[in-house]
């Protein structure tokens, strides 16, 4: 027999597990605020990809190590990835996600105050705890698909991906005017897009803390632990336990289309800054870049589920690698074609994100699903790092070029992954029809 929701003797939670139109009402009020939240959030995350390798190069005087500031909150974002991610099983998202938002802005007034004082140790650190901000802006997408139907988990991480757009693409747009604005109050102007960045942050984590209620993993985790105790083998349909190859083949893809984005992304301010464009021309490129990573999740979230995992893990190495050919045949001083590459560069690293992230959530259960995301989350924030780092050196030992068309090759590895994984899923599906 249900349960009466309105019971003084049942928690908020178990008013949920056994109705399904309170289960759809709060799937869609969490979406909602995971999607207020991301909007912030975006905004947030863009100082960083903006300008913290131009801080990096004015503080230290050098561009063959301007790779480390994002190898840096990339990393931070490795850890608190982790962090966010075992928190979050215990507790929940909202307190996981909320805390992730909270650090990042403590981050961002760090690197502020380094900026002020030129001290780049503190500039280091803080871009480390900075990278936690990037790590909850990722992680937040999986609180959208707790309580999603198979169907529509694709479709839930697009659209708490597409509201990141809005202030991911403003923050780089305002670099000219947060730069002027931090002058004016005695700090220097390219601090002054952290200073969005800090109040982005801490107003995305109060959103999630105050608004993210009851938590949608926790009540997902009830529902499939009521399913489990009344028939066991309908809640293994409807969430199967982790499926081992399905977390290797999303890590994968999402492991390769965040280092070959990270790497070429990186080192594109440089080199359009060696060549004699504006800090306005930059924020613009940058702009279009991270418009074209989240814009268009809506469209991608369809078409991961109407074709299929597999077919848009292909389409993004395709489109990556067409990313890093423009990039790299370019002329130095045509803004509008390093647009076009950037603009690629975007879309490709989508199609990966979104297609990797379904099937990360396809392979897992509630009981588990908050920590593996967490922990494979780290490994793709890792494998920015790495490209963070590795570009710079690329750069400053070859060339651009040389990097694009390397990144561009490397994204090609998604497709015999893939393709595999496809050969050796119909091999068991094969093999268990021979069986019975």
């Amino acid at each position: 027999m249900p349960h009466d929701p309105h019971s003084k003797s049942n928690s908020p939670i178990r008013g949920y597990v056994d109705f399904p139109d309170r289960q759809r009402q709060l799937y869609k009020r969490s979406l909602l605020i995971v999607v207020l939240s991301q909007i912030f959030g975006g905004a947030g995350l863009a100082a960083g990809v903006t300008v913290g390798a131009l801080l990096a190069q004015d503080m230290l005087g050098t561009e063959s190590i301007t790779g480390v500031p994002t190898a840096l909150f990339t990393l931070g974002s490795a850890v608190a990835a982790l962090l966010i991610g075992r928190l979050s099983q215990r507790y929940g998202r909202r307190l996981g996600i909320s805390a992730g938002f909270f650090i990042g802005g403590i981050g961002s007034i760090g690197i502020i105050i380094a900026a002020l004082n030129q001290n780049i140790v503190l500039l280091f650190a803080s871009l480390l705890i900075y990278g936690a901000g990037t790590a909850t802006n990722l992680q937040a997408r999986y609180a959208g698909t707790d309580l999603a139907n198979p169907s529509q988990r694709a479709k839930a991480i697009s659209i708490a991906m597409v509201s990141t757009t809005f202030g991911a693409v403003a923050g780089p747009n305002l670099v000219d005017v947060t730069g002027r604005f931090a002058t004016s109050i005695g700090v220097p102007a390219l601090a002054g897009p952290f200073i969005l960045a800090a109040a982005a942050y801490l107003l995305a984590g109060m959103i999630i803390f105050i608004f993210l209620r009851p938590d949608p993993l926790l009540v997902a985790k009830a529902i499939h632990q009521a399913q489990s105790e009344r028939d066991p083998s309908a809640a293994q349909k409807t969430t199967p336990k982790s499926n081992n190859k399905g977390l290797v083949v999303g890590a994968t893809v999402m492991i390769l289309t965040q280092m070959v984005m990270v790497a070429i992304m990186t080192m594109t301010p440089i080199h359009m800054k060696h060549h004699g464009h504006s800090l306005q021309d930059i924020g613009l490129v940058i702009g279009i870049h991270i418009g074209s990573m989240y814009l268009p999740s809506l469209i991608t979230g369809v078409l991961v589920d109407k074709l299929g995992r597999t077919a848009m893990s292909i389409a993004s190495g395709v489109v990556l690698l067409s990313a890093g050919i423009v990039a790299a045949v370019a002329p130095a001083d045509s803004m509008w074609i390093l647009i076009i590459a950037l603009s690629l560069l975007g879309i490709g690293w989508n199609f990966g994100l979104i297609s990797g992230t379904a099937i990360i959530v396809d392979a897992t259960d509630p009981s588990t699903r908050a920590k593996t995301q967490g922990t494979i989350d780290v490994l793709v924030a890792l494998s920015g790092a790495t490209g963070g780092v590795l570009s710079g050196m690329v750069v400053a030992n070859t060339s651009y070029v040389t990097l694009s068309l390397a990144g561009g090759c490397l994204a090609l590895l998604l497709i015999p992954v893939v393709i595999w994984s496809n050969k050796q899923q119909k091999a068991v599906t094969s093999d268990s029809i021979s069986l019975n």
